[in-house]
């Protein structure tokens, strides 16, 4: 993004458009590559950004089907659980997507996409309540900001619709750490929970790795679309919020099975489907990719099918063999773990590579998962098995194959994978300390953790007075 950085001060655009995004430099997915790409371009100054009617279609719909993938998880937890939790559950996953819908349109868009306030850290306040998006002229003709992916070509979509793509990316992201918590989480504790982790860890952590004054950004680390922001974040954040809640009661005794796979399995579905618009979608920004629409969102849309693919079923040969037989529950789960995987890398490397990635991830995410029982801390749903060791992981594979865009350590780029180390620990380290401190002030306040009663009798019943089946 060196190009973007230096050409902030965009010219305004005829008739219905203004200055581009790239007036604050939003770098939403490929940070090192785009950086290499751009900057060997050359400078075309004062070129005024065009609104690309095909790429802000496209955008529009990842935008959605990143939407869909919050519905998806929460059909994915929600059959894990047992019958008399589901419904507490699932309105983890869907009330995330009123919290931060709302969150980031007045403040968190901001805090991860707006100006640096210095050293890299956090945006401004320059785009609350998504100020400066619109603007109108004289005759009332709405203007609209554009965010324009390499300022030194035509082409580019609003703003607004920018930001939406990576409002649905903040949603799932808190979401995600619900699994761990599950079956005995107060509701309101989530909700306040849902707040200050957003505003306090996942904002910060998209200015660090995705603006372009973000000092991971400028340190060269590389997330296609999110295996530190995300994965990494969320997981190593539900393991600090379950050091304060502790495990649920009658674990590991009590049997716990899910109530209801067809469910998890519906939710696997959803995912792998709305993964597509958060992978392919993030190619918006990325090596010599001029639009949104092009040939680095075909390859992101390979690899999220491929890596996924041998991941499902490397999971399910790795269960095969160790417990003597496969389970639905254990394929779906290698999907999810190489979909966690291969999100950082989706646009940096080759298709089979992406299969050689999927095949370690189920291996691996599998014998993370099989390390609660040695351990025996109560992980609900396996959200440290599959996101925080998957998008590690997934984050310093990045760092050993890419070849698309830039280089990892088998092409001799040994610098990338000690950045991509550097990386993972900044933001494991930062997420796990601030959710921390963020879980013992509501420990310490509104409590986190439900009555042992309410819990042996269900969530469902004791805090939302429902039940799933009647």
């Amino acid at each position: 993004m060196a190009a973007q950085a230096e050409d902030k001060a965009a010219p305004s655009a005829p008739a219905a458009v203004s200055a581009p995004a790239a007036a604050a430099a939003p770098a939403a997915a490929a940070p090192a590559a785009a950086t290499a790409a751009t900057a060997a371009a050359p400078a075309a100054k004062n070129v005024a950004p065009v609104l690309n009617t095909g790429d802000t279609a496209w955008m529009l719909v990842c935008a959605a089907l990143v939407l869909l993938m919050t519905p998806g998880l929460a059909f994915f937890y929600g059959g894990m659980v047992r019958s008399k939790n589901v419904l507490s559950t699932m309105m983890h996953s869907f009330v995330a997507m009123g919290i931060v819908g709302v969150q980031w349109a007045v403040v968190g868009y901001s805090l991860a996409f707006g100006p640096d306030l210095g050293h890299g850290l956090l945006g401004d306040f320059s785009k609350f309540m998504l100020h400066g998006l619109i603007s109108f002229g004289k005759d009332g003709t709405p203007i609209y900001a554009l965010f324009q992916n390499v300022p030194t070509e035509p082409g580019a979509i609003p703003e607004y619709v920018f930001a939406m793509y990576q409002a649905m990316f903040a949603i799932i992201t808190v979401a995600l750490i619900s699994g761990t918590l599950a079956e005995r989480l107060k509701f309101s504790a989530w909700c306040v929970f849902v707040l200050l982790w957003t505003t306090l860890v996942y904002d910060p952590l998209a200015h660090w790795v995705w603006m372009s004054d973000g000092w991971l950004f400028k340190m060269g680390a590389l997330d296609f679309a999110g295996g530190t922001v995300v994965h990494l974040s969320s997981g190593i954040s539900a393991l600090a919020a379950l050091l304060f809640l502790g495990k649920r009661h009658g674990f590991p005794t009590e049997r716990m099975a899910p109530h209801n796979l067809p469910f998890t399995l519906l939710g696997v579905g959803l995912l792998w489907f709305g993964w597509f618009g958060f992978n392919a979608g993030s190619a918006i920004v990325g090596p010599n990719c001029s639009d949104a629409a092009g040939g680095l969102a075909a390859l992101a849309f390979t690899t999220t099918t491929l890596a996924p693919a041998a991941a499902g079923l490397s999971w399910m040969i790795a269960e095969w063999i160790h417990g003597g037989k496969p389970s639905a529950l254990g394929f779906g789960s290698g999907v999810v773990a190489g979909l966690v995987v291969i999100t950082p890398a989706a646009g940096f490397v080759e298709p089979g590579t992406s299969i050689i990635m999927g095949l370690l991830a189920g291996v691996i995410c599998y014998l993370g998962v099989m390390a609660k029982a040695k351990f025996k801390y109560d992980d609900s749903l396996d959200v440290l098995g599959v996101h925080a060791l998957g998008g590690s992981t997934g984050a310093l594979m990045t760092g050993v194959f890419a070849t698309v865009g830039a280089t990892g350590l088998l092409s001799g780029n040994m610098k990338q994978f000690v950045t991509q180390l550097v990386a993972v620990g900044a933001a494991g380290l930062y997420a796990f300390v601030v959710t921390l401190v963020i879980a013992f002030v509501i420990n310490k306040t509104i409590g986190l953790r439900v009555e042992k009663e309410d819990e042996i009798i269900g969530l469902d019943e004791t805090l939302h007075s429902e039940h799933a089946y009647n």
